[in-house]
């Protein structure tokens, strides 16, 4: 019996606290839901995440939605896995920065781009602009191997994500700093695992 539990679709943005649980080390339980017959928008489901999306995480009796509030909370809740920084460490306010700016600029500036969108005013978009979101994070990279230094955080399991879906479906330039941000990560052993076990769930029969 675990008191973490996770509704999952694989593969979908519940796929990043998948490789997060991974990381975490704790036993969890994987609560699959099957998207083609709609069971994340059935009554039963809702009740959980009134938004009808994935992921939504059980931790005992309380509920968390959103991929990055359910990483940061994680990392907070379990401190001996070293993912979070601690609360008075001055470290926390860049982290608390990447951890959001996944969800904020990164996929809503990658979506644009990706269904070529009509042009908004740069000052009414919370991103900017692509090429400003791209550059803001190439900067934060370059000098490695994570996010924050020699630290592996819950921020790069956030925007570690966003950039291998972005360039696993050509929609980020394959940047120097990214492949090699990227091609670091996929050498995890916990993100490993759990792309093995989505693609098992993804391809029952395969």
């Amino acid at each position: 019996m675990t008191d973490l539990t996770l509704f999952h679709i694989a593969p979908s943005r519940s796929s990043i606290v998948h490789w997060m649980l991974e990381e975490l080390g704790q036993p969890y339980e994987l609560r699959v839901l099957d998207h083609k017959r709609g069971e994340n928008r059935e009554p039963e489901y809702l009740a959980i995440n009134p938004m009808g999306k994935v992921p939504a995480l059980r931790h005992a009796d309380v509920i968390i939605t959103e991929a990055a509030a359910i990483c940061c909370y994680l990392a907070d809740a379990y401190p001996e896995a070293g993912l979070g920084i601690p609360l008075l460490d001055r470290r926390r306010g860049p982290y608390l920065k990447w951890l959001f700016f996944g969800p904020s600029c990164l996929e809503p500036a990658v979506t644009d781009h990706m269904f070529k969108r009509e042009d908004a005013p740069r000052s009414a978009l919370g991103w900017g602009d692509f090429d400003s979101v791209m550059n803001v994070l190439a900067d934060a990279l370059r000098p490695g191997p994570y996010l924050l230094g020699e630290q592996f955080t819950a921020a790069d399991v956030v925007i570690g994500s966003g950039l291998r879906w972005g360039m696993a479906v050509k929609a980020i330039p394959d940047r120097p700093e990214f492949v090699v941000y990227v091609g670091r990560l996929e050498q995890r052993s916990a993100l490993k695992r759990a792309i093995e076990r989505d693609l098992s769930l993804a391809n029952p029969e395969g």
